[in-house]
């Protein structure tokens, strides 16, 4: 079976009716046996294909990306644009690679507390050997691109090695913490994949691995919010539907938006940093798209109450939930102008 075969073969999962929450596990773990990846294995970096040579168009940033169809790039020289994308396509790796790098750290911790023949050990295990895999494979990546990109901006990259110290005090806010990372990746790849872009094998080979094994990374922390945040209590619950939000817009800004050293290298224009990320209303439809399951979830958890909600406004995250997990954009996206 090929990549490509697997991969489409893992679907967003959900728990199947009268399924307690240790058989979802159970259930997750045996998938993670039988419908797992290898970076080396699955994607074959030393095809002809998956070269990076100079002056490659499959490097230009395809119209599905913001800064690809936005006039000031692409009023750019053809050789400034492969520039951009191979830089902007390297630190996205990156990002993806340090993110993980927070969820292992919380992960271990977590992991380390928890008691015998636990079933949220065992499928949490191979999640953290899986996004291990994913390091491995965004480094690959970013060592092929060449190009030298920091990933974080500076502020993270110093707060980030503590943030996994929330998850075993702070265990729902933690998970919160972790769709907050990967709903927006997991947007922004699905995108791509879903779209007929002709953009490198590289980008295509990762994107289609992390998708394909985030279904299940997403579905536990689903779940795991499911089970616990009840545990909280009214004020609990309260509390976190308001932490709930801010921790969406402050990761999603994290993970989405490039440091500053990316427009500084290309004398990227402060007008087009805010169109991009959110001053514009098709970037703020964007932003707002991205966190439609994360919506359907909180309205699931009772963490929709008439305060939250204006937060979710003010932050500008606010929107129609998702009928469903994945459920992709119906309208055409908007050209910047």
């Amino acid at each position: 079976m090929t990549t490509m075969e697997k991969s489409a073969d893992i679907q967003p999962l959900t728990a199947y009716a009268g399924e307690t929450y240790d058989e979802m596990l159970t259930r997750l773990a045996e998938g993670s046996m039988h419908r797992s990846f290898s970076p080396y294995r699955d994607i074959d970096w030393d095809a002809p294909e998956f070269q990076v040579v100079e002056n490659d168009r499959r490097w230009i940033l395809p119209e599905i990306d913001p800064l690809g169809r936005h006039p000031w790039y692409k009023a750019q020289p053809e050789e400034k644009q492969i520039a951009i994308g191979m830089y902007r396509q390297a630190n996205v790796a990156k990002v993806g690679l340090l993110f993980e790098q927070v969820l292992i750290r919380g992960f271990m911790d977590y992991l380390s507390k928890l008691p015998n023949n636990s079933a949220e050990f065992r499928y949490a295990t191979h999640e953290v050997i899986e996004e291990c895999n994913h390091t491995l494979m965004f480094q690959e990546a970013v060592n092929r691109i060449g190009a030298n990109v920091p990933g974080f901006g500076p502020i993270m990259r110093k707060v980030a090695p503590f943030l996994g110290l929330a998850a075993t005090p702070f265990p729902s806010i933690f998970f919160m913490g972790v769709l907050a990372g990967e709903e927006p990746i997991d947007h922004i790849q699905k995108s791509y994949l879903r779209s007929d872009a002709d953009y490198h094998p590289i980008i295509k080979g990762v994107m289609r691995i992390h998708v394909a094994e985030e279904a299940r990374h997403i579905s536990f922390a689903h779940e795991f919010l499911r089970q616990h945040v009840p545990e909280n209590g009214p004020i609990g619950k309260a509390l976190l539907s308001i932490v709930y939000p801010i921790t969406m817009r402050i990761l999603c800004d994290v993970i989405v938006i490039p440091p500053r050293e990316f427009f500084e290298e290309f004398d990227i224009p402060d007008s087009v940093r805010k169109d991009l990320f959110w001053d514009s209303e098709d970037s703020k439809k964007t932003l707002a798209g991205y966190f439609g399951d994360v919506r359907m979830l909180a309205e699931e958890l009772g963490l929709m109450n008439p305060v939250s909600k204006l937060v979710w406004k003010v932050l500008k995250i606010d929107g129609r939930p998702s009928r469903f997990r994945s459920e992709p954009e119906r309208e055409p996206i908007a050209l910047a102008s």
